[in-house]
Formats: structure tokens, C-alpha cells, sequence
């Protein structure tokens, strides 16, 4: 009995170097992988890098139904869709520009705080006259120093800042993971459909056959009634593959954000480029996933992050130094205005120093915090170091393996389907029993499953390696 195709592999998800994407029909560019080394190029402050390959991502649209557009793409287009329409995506997107934010208000906390005041009040009182009197003043206060504090915090948010921009394309990987998921699943039902139909066409001959033969009294009901069970199984099976197929394509409508009403399918590519390319060699493969994922680069941001944090907290046994300005007037009627405004006007200047001298330790237990902190930060990054490269490593070991399974499995269903074409002609002769008909078929039947769901495990475990090599994902 065949099963639908569903690929359920299990990896790691490591950051893919995959970049933003703007609305579908635009195309985007490339960015180079940056570099683990310490001294790393920094993005551009503000500047998000454009994470969409270089090529055209205009969706093809068919003729618009009743229920909408219909739309028809490949699994790049998919990819690139998903990047500038996922909701999820989005929200990542949307934590990281308010990182960018806090970022540039950091920076403007350095400048001097300026306020206006202005007031006017009638005074009356019994026996006098009613009189309008005012003030206007103008005062501005800076912090000097303060340890350290602003310094330290804006090259905190500066990291935190970059830290979200990798973290959107750590999201970018499992969401291309994802879609590549759903999109072979729909591939490999729809190559498994073609075989179910062709062996559902040879059922029903068969089944014609045996009605004719056992209406002439050539086989025994029992025979001919294993023919009809064969082909309503053989039809169920279709049936099966048929819903396991729509369910792939409405989780990968849920990946796009499309509403599942949408009505969407997938090009199937060109046969010679669905099978990936041979591996690389594994240490070759080993460098360029160290180098590309981002993984590492966040873990060495948590690393300065915390370190940040230690500053901060040391900074609090500082004096905090702040100047403060001041300049006012004021009348008390409008006679000789201008002359009150000049001679009440007054300026002020001030320097204020705030030294914490007790508050109970817990400026030094904050600071030891901060240090442990630090301390589990760059045990973390060891630690991400190692994970990484098992994960890579292992990975490698999985796609070897699928490799083989999937070149075994293929010389073993074109060995079945040679068998059961040779019994299939016996059968047509007499020479052999429909039990040993049908046995052959369903051993096609079976082999033809596993060489599909081992040709699809493949290519999803190769491609996942070529995501974890930052390699532009293909098909």
C-alpha cells in the first residue's frame, strides 16, 4: 500500500545568511556572509542590508477567478514572497527597527535638555486695582559625566541593534527551511501521483481482465474479487496523496500569509535540476558554515552585550556631574512694558555633583551579577561554537546517508518495476496465479514509495546543507 509523501526530517536550524525582501515584483541584492572574526564589518547605522537573491521575483499571476488571482511559483519565488509578506517575519522585523530606535535615542540623550516656560495671572484685590503680571523663562540642563554611563549605553544599543538585524536572518533560515519543507512534500506527492495513476490505469485492466476471464469460467471468483480489491486500493491511495498534497499546500500558503482560500500552486522544476549537485568535501563545508551562520556572530554580541552590562553597572559608584542654565523676566502691569522685561531680567548658571556614598551594596551586587552574566555569556559562546559544528558535521553525515539510501532505493524500484511488468505478461498468458500478480505489483508499489520519499529526504537534507553553507537556495 503507497503513502503519501511527507518529509518529516529533523535538523538543526542554524542562521541562514538570507536576506530581506521588499514587495514580490522587486528585486533585490545580495550580501556577502560576514565574517566571525573579531573585527567584523559592522552594518551601517540605521541600514538594514537587503537579504533577497539576486534574480527576478516577479510572481506569475494566471487569470484572475472569481475567488481572486490565482498565482503559480517556483520554490525561489516562494522564498522571496514569503520574506516581504510573512506576518511573523514582519514582527521580527518590527522588534528590530525599535532596537534601532532606542539605539538613536541613546545617541540624542547625550544633548542638552532645553524647556520654556511662559505665564500670565490677574491679580485683584479688594480695594485696588485688578493688575497683570507675568514671567518668561528659558533653562537648559546637561549631564557632564556620569562614570561612563551614556558612553557605554549607546555602544550597548548600537550592539543590541546589530544583534537584531543577524536574529532577523536566524528566523529567515527557519522560515526558508519551512518552505522548502512544504515545497518538496508537494513535489515528491506530485511525482508519487504520476506512478499511483500509472499503476491505477494497469489495476483497472487488470480488473477487466479478470471480470472477462471470470466470466468465462477461466479464474475463480475469489481471483477476480482480489483484482477489485487491488484496484479500489490502488484508487484510495491517490485519493490519500491527493489530500496529503492539498494539506502541503495550505501550510505553505500559511508560510507565504496567503489567505488559504488563495488559490496557489507550485512550478515543478526541470527533472535534471531536482536532484542536487555531489558534496563537498566536509571540511570544506565545515568552513564555510562557520563563517556564514549567524549563530556565532549573536553569541559574540551577547558576549560584548554583557560587557556592556559590567560597564553600566560599575559606572552606578560614579559621581553623576550636571550643568544647568537658566534665563527669565517678568512684569507686573503693561506700563513701560519693555523696560520691566529689561530690567527684571535674571540669568543663572549651576553646577550640581551627585555622589552615592550607601545604598545598602547594591551597586556592588549588581556589579557581580553583571560579571556572572558575563561570565555565562562567553560559556555560551563556546558552547554555540561546538553546536554549530556537531550540527554541521552531523548534517553532512545525514545527507551521506540519504545519499545512499536514495541510490539504493532507485536501482531497487527499477528492479520491482521489471519484475512486475514480467509478471504482469505471465499473467496475461495464465502462467502465473493472480496471488503472485499481485504480489509483485504491491512490491513495486512499495519499492516506488521508498525510492520517493528517499529522492525527497535527499534533496531536503542537501539543501539544508546549502543553507547552512549560505548558498543561494535553488531548484
Amino acid at each position: 500500500m503507497t503513502k503519501a509523501i511527507i518529509i518529516t526530517v529533523t535538523c538543526t536550524v542554524l542562521g541562514l545568511h538570507y536576506l530581506q525582501a521588499g514587495e514580490l515584483p522587486e528585486a533585490g541584492k545580495s550580501r556577502q556572509a560576514p565574517s566571525v572574526a573579531a573585527d567584523r564589518e559592522q552594518p551601517a547605522e540605521g541600514a538594514y542590508p537587503d537579504l533577497l537573491p539576486e534574480r527576478d521575483t516577479a510572481m506569475v499571476e494566471l487569470p484572475r477567478s472569481q475567488n481572486g488571482p490565482r498565482y503559480l511559483l517556483t520554490l525561489e519565488e516562494c522564498i522571496a514572497y514569503a520574506m516581504g509578506n510573512n506576518y511573523e517575519r514582519q514582527s521580527v522585523l518590527i522588534t528590530a527597527e525599535n532596537r534601532r530606535l532606542e539605539y538613536e535615542q541613546s545617541r540624542r540623550d547625550r544633548l542638552p535638555s532645553v524647556s520654556a516656560s511662559v505665564s500670565e495671572s490677574l491679580n485683584h484685590d479688594k480695594g485696588s486695582e485688578a493688575v497683570w503680571a507675568g514671567s518668561a523663562g528659558l533653562n537648559t540642563s546637561l549631564t557632564i559625566f556620569q562614570g561612563g554611563s551614556q558612553t557605554n549605553t549607546i555602544a550597548q544599543n548600537q550592539l543590541l541593534t546589530e544583534r537584531s538585524e543577524y536574529e532577523v536572518y536566524r528566523y529567515d533560515n527557519q522560515l526558508t527551511i519551512d518552505i522548502l519543507q512544504s515545497f518538496l512534500s508537494i513535489l515528491g506527492n506530485d511525482e508519487l501521483l504520476k506512478y499511483q495513476r500509472s499503476v491505477l490505469e494497469a489495476s483497472r485492466e487488470q480488473r477487466d481482465q479478470g471480470h472477462a476471464l471470470y466470466d468465462a469460467g477461466s479464474i475463480l471468483e475469489s481471483d477476480y474479487l482480489l483484482l477489485e480489491a487491488q484496484y479500489a486500493t490502488d484508487l484510495s491511495n491517490i485519493v490519500e496523496t491527493e489530500i496529503s498534497r492539498a494539506n502541503d499546500l495550505l501550510t505553505l500558503k500559511s508560510l507565504l500569509s496567503l489567505d488559504p482560500q488563495t488559490s496557489l500552486d507550485i512550478v515543478f522544476p526541470d527533472s535534471a535540476q531536482v536532484v542536487p549537485e555531489l558534496l563537498p568535501a566536509e571540511d570544506y563545508v565545515l568552513r564555510r558554515a562557520m563563517a556564514t551562520l549567524p549563530d556565532l556572530i549573536i553569541s559574540g554580541y551577547n558576549v560584548e552585550i554583557a560587557e556592556m552590562d559590567v560597564r553600566l553597572a560599575k559606572a552606578a559608584l560614579s559621581p553623576t556631574v550636571s550643568l544647568g542654565a537658566g534665563l527669565g523676566t517678568g512684569h507686573n502691569n503693561f506700563n513701560n512694558f519693555g523696560s520691566q522685561l529689561n530690567n527684571r531680567r535674571n540669568e543663572q548658571i549651576g553646577l550640581s555633583v551627585s555622589i552615592p556614598i550607601f545604598n545598602r551594596g547594591r551597586t556592588r551586587t549588581q556589579i557581580k551579577q553583571s560579571q556572572l552574566a558575563l561570565r555565562q555569556a562567553e560559556l555560551d559562546e563556546l558552547q554555540t561554537e561546538l553546536d554549530v559544528q556537531q550540527a554541521v558535521l552531523q548534517e553532512y553525515r545525514n545527507v551521506e546517508a540519504s545519499a545512499s539510501r536514495y541510490h539504493a532505493s532507485e536501482l531497487k524500484q527499477e528492479a520491482y518495476l521489471r519484475s512486475f511488468e514480467a509478471y504482469k505478461v505471465q499473467f496475461d498468458y495464465g502462467a502465473i496465479t493472480t496471488v503472485d500478480l499481485l504480489q509483485q505489483q504491491n512490491n513495486y508499489i512499495n519499492a516506488m514509495n521508498e525510492y520517493i520519499q528517499n529522492k525527497y529526504s535527499y534533496i531536503f537534507r542537501r539543501k539544508v546543507l546549502d543553507v547552512y553553507m549560505g548558498n543561494r537556495i535553488t531548484m
